[in-house]
């Protein structure tokens, strides 16, 4: 199954055979080449007639924005469980 999809920087697409997600991270039309970026931050380059070939689907941009960064998620340095507005912190209450 060949892609119809002409390749756009920023679209996040989803490969048929594997479910890997990738998105276009540049086109260049001189070199009829694509550079793709999987989840992971692997980086691969293709050129038009591969980029064709590919069984892929659109995808959406995965949630969880870590992938490439190779951090587990306690490594964030920021607090993702949501909190109800009761608990916050005022800093007016430090004032002296």
């Amino acid at each position: 199954m060949a892609t119809e999809f002409d390749p756009r920087i920023g679209d996040w697409y989803q490969a048929s055979e594997t479910g890997e997600q990738f998105e276009i991270v540049a086109v260049d039309p001189d070199d009829q080449t694509v550079e793709i970026q999987y989840f992971d931050g692997t980086v691969e380059e293709l050129d038009m007639d591969a980029w064709r070939e590919l069984p892929i689907v659109p995808g959406e941009p995965p949630e969880d924005w870590s992938g490439s960064l190779d951090i587990e998620r306690e490594d964030y340095g920021v607090d993702l469980e949501f909190t109800r507005h009761d608990d916050w912190l005022n800093p007016l209450d430090t004032l002296d």
